[in-house]
């Protein structure tokens, strides 16, 4: 099996680690509440549950994302990190306490902080012009989860037996489902995941790696961002050159430093406190934020205006799963043919008047029933269309103007500033669900904010001229 083939089957799998997390969410979500009500928990157990996911999660994200750095390999993370998956979830299963299902979140959460790793691991694997397709084909996949998780739940919810000492009900068998699914992917991992090397163009194999300009011919020098300073440059790695350059990559323990300790000379202020960076980790941010937000406060609002019952709002949200998959491919499309900034900017304006329309045709709806639910469609139809625009191209940059050896960190920071937000997004929204001027205004401003930082930084919003440079004479050879 070539590398080619390898590659394609390694992006398959990790399109269904994302559609299992995708499921997961949607099998434990509906009936979670239930659940922790049999165990007599507090209704604030509701939060502390979903947000333990996020949170163990964005505490994991930079270690994984560190430990991948270093050893240039994701399948040992990936099957490590599956582990906590399959225990959180058999512990889900078991129940017991309103306690013990709080600890088997915070357990699962564990395992989604891998994702950074795999971020990582395409952001080393893919060309730059190619890197936002694969990133929404990716993302799609967990969408295509949350879709089709609701369809499990038709037959989870007609469990009733017992395993043994445990009871298999509709509350406790999407733990053990998820549990079971988790370790046939561990199947898949091994048969069908490799840490290939990076695929060439149509012109040979290249790789660009990323290398420090030195200050004399021993010593390597820190990222800097000013012109007076060093800064990165960039080399090509001739397709003969290749098989060597990247089984060196491949090992862990390698004599060259820059192998074995991609952290030498790092600095995370430099890293990460650039003007690029920032802007696009407050789009990050901005981003989940108002997605948990709005979820936070879409049921409550179908109920009181529009009367939704359980069926009302699974098809409101299978309609909103098939606009959004739609959307990821729609951009896929796009990113073929336009920069990944303004694609950034396109979704932008369009989140931003999707807020618009919402403060002023839904936080005081007027006009009788037919209008009001018109006006609804049209502001959840906005607010979806704008959510694929900023998430690929906010990934895709950020891969792009972040060093290529510490991705897997780097990424694992941008998806803890992600997990913050989805922490925080509904805890903002659930205090403010009648009184929707107040929350769709505060998340008016952020869009404000983050789209003005986008024009200010538009023109430093792009991949380093040195890496076009070195990708546009690979291209012409």
């Amino acid at each position: 099996m070539d590398n080619h083939q390898k590659r394609n089957l390694t992006f398959l799998t990790i399109g269904l680690i994302f559609m299992l997390s995708g499921i997961e969410y949607a099998v434990i979500l509906p009936t979670i509440w239930r659940y922790l009500q049999l165990l007599e928990a507090p209704p604030y157990f509701l939060g502390l549950g979903l947000s333990a996911f996020s949170l163990s999660g964005l505490i994991t994200g930079p270690l994984f994302g560190l430990w991948s750095d270093r050893c240039k390999t994701t399948k040992s993370i990936i099957l490590f990190s599956n582990l906590f998956e399959i225990a959180g979830n058999f512990m889900y299963f078991i129940g017991y306490s309103k306690w013990l299902l709080l600890c088997s979140r915070l357990v699962a959460g564990v395992g989604a902080g891998a994702g950074s790793s795999i971020f990582g691991f395409l952001t080393r694997s893919t060309r730059p012009e190619e890197r936002a397709g694969i990133f929404a084909a990716i993302m799609a996949c967990r969408q295509v989860g949350l879709l089709v998780g609701p369809a499990f739940n038709l037959f989870l919810r007609l469990c009733d037996f017992k395993l043994g000492p445990f009871v298999v009900n509709k509350y406790t068998s999407p733990g053990i489902f998820m549990c079971l699914l988790w370790m046939l992917l561990q199947f898949v991992v091994l048969a069908m995941y490799w840490d290939v090397p990076p695929i060439s163009s149509e012109g040979g194999a290249v790789m660009v790696e990323m290398k420090r300009e030195e200050q004399d011919d021993e010593e390597e020098v820190p990222l800097m961002g000013s012109d007076e300073e060093p800064v990165h440059t960039y080399r090509a790695v001739s397709s003969d050159q290749l098989e060597t350059s990247t089984s060196s990559e491949m090992q862990p323990f390698h004599s060259t430093s820059a192998v074995s300790n991609p952290f030498k000379n790092f600095s995370a202020s430099r890293e990460f406190l650039r003007e690029e960076v920032v802007v696009l980790l407050t789009a990050q941010f901005i981003t989940l934020f108002n997605q948990t937000a709005l979820e936070t406060m879409v049921t409550p609002l179908t109920q009181r205006y529009f009367s939704f019952g359980e069926l009302g709002n699974s098809l409101m949200y299978s309609l909103c799963g098939v606009e959004v998959i739609l959307g990821f491919f729609f951009v896929r499309w796009l990113s073929r043919k336009v920069a990944d900034r303004a694609v950034l900017a396109v979704g932008l304006v369009i989140c931003s008047a999707a807020c618009i329309w919402c403060l002023i045709f839904l936080c005081n709806p007027q006009g009788g029933y037919g209008w009001e639910l018109t006006a609804f469609i049209i502001g959840v139809f906005l607010q979806l269309l704008g959510l694929p625009f900023v998430a690929v191209s906010q990934v895709s940059l950020f891969s792009k103007v972040t060093a290529e050896k510490t991705q897997g960190f780097s990424q694992g920071v941008r998806r803890s500033v992600g997990g913050l937000a989805t922490i925080l997004g509904p805890l903002w929204a659930g205090g403010l669900t009648n009184n929707l001027y107040i929350m769709l205004g505060m998340m008016l401003a952020l869009l404000m904010m983050i789209t003005v930082m986008t024009a200010l930084s538009y023109d430093r919003l792009t991949e380093p001229r040195a890496v076009q440079c070195a990708h546009n004479s690979d291209s012409g050879g």
